[in-house]
């Protein structure tokens, strides 16, 4: 006579509590956007615009990494627990397998909030970011729209920049202001030609100096001398400022990728602590004395 043996661990249905995770996630996105606020409103109360007030540049950068971390961290917990407590009972699971469960509830709830702020949460959060940016550079006014379209502007207003009583050009003539079209026909050309030094490794040929130098001692009357002088001071201001952007840029991406792993991490434990309680009596006294599933 032949026995049927029924593996009680095996269904159709899946074991994925969609209601949970999706719970958790909005949680999370919703603390993490309430959070980054509060970190830019605290961040600002102790920056200073004013020299030697304030902290400096680098623990402001670490501050703000290490808070980022604290965020992701804070967020993904929250969110990880509401999907480990709000799940569906398993009935007849191993613990192994509960705790396996767990610890993947905790994971696509990380990755569905980090969609979610993303996508959803991504015009808020990038309006948060730019009013800080703004409101970190002081007296920009109406030129930060014109300097946001082309970062050369800058370079080009130093280089064109007149004194208050420009020297005679080399032929001894005063510089002529030039006609509107002109203007822009030479800031244009001259953005073009400060272009290639704010690439990496980038900069400007000897010809290109030489020939935006006389368009300098044309527009300043200042000397060649003094033209090239000024070419070479901020096309090595142009390139310093490419190479510290570069650099905080990099840095800013280590701190997010080292923020998203710690909230995978964080969520992944907050489900496994949150499936316990949901399956555990923890309104008795010493309840955790009487538990058999741990996760340590």
């Amino acid at each position: 006579m032949s026995t049927t043996v029924t593996d009680i661990d095996q269904s159709d249905r899946t074991v994925l509590s969609w209601g949970a995770v999706i719970a958790g996630a909005v949680a999370s996105a919703a603390l993490t956007l309430f959070l980054m606020a509060f970190g830019i409103g605290l961040g600002f109360s102790i920056v200073s615009p004013w020299s030697d007030q304030g902290v400096s540049a680098t623990t402001f950068h670490v501050a703000a990494g290490v808070y980022l971390v604290c965020v992701a961290m804070l967020a993904s917990t929250v969110g990880g627990y509401l999907a480990g407590r709000l799940r569906t009972k398993w009935i007849g699971i191993h613990d192994d397998e509960i705790y396996f469960r767990d610890t993947a509830h905790g994971l696509v709830t990380w990755a569905l909030a980090t969609v979610l702020t993303v996508a959803v949460l991504g015009g808020a959060t990038t309006h948060i970011l730019a009013g800080a940016s703004a409101g970190s550079i002081p007296a920009a006014g109406a030129a930060a729209g014109t300097s946001a379209i082309n970062p050369t502007n800058n370079y080009v207003d130093a280089l064109l920049r007149a004194e208050p009583n420009p020297q005679a050009g080399a032929a001894g003539a005063a510089a002529s202001p030039p006609s509107a079209n002109d203007r822009v026909a030479t800031r244009a050309e001259l953005g073009r030609l400060l272009t290639p030094a704010l690439s990496k490794g980038g900069d400007v040929s000897a010809a290109d100096r030489t020939y935006v130098a006389k368009i300098v001692a044309a527009r300043t009357g200042l000397s060649q001398a003094d033209a090239e002088a000024r070419v070479g001071q901020v096309v090595a201001q142009a390139k310093q400022t490419a190479d510290d952007t570069r650099k905080a840029t990099a840095t800013l991406m280590l701190w997010l990728a080292g923020s998203m792993l710690a909230g995978a991490v964080a969520a992944m434990l907050g489900a496994t602590e949150g499936g316990l309680l949901r399956d555990s009596k923890w309104y008795e006294p010493g309840w955790r004395a009487t538990i058999v599933r741990r996760h340590y």
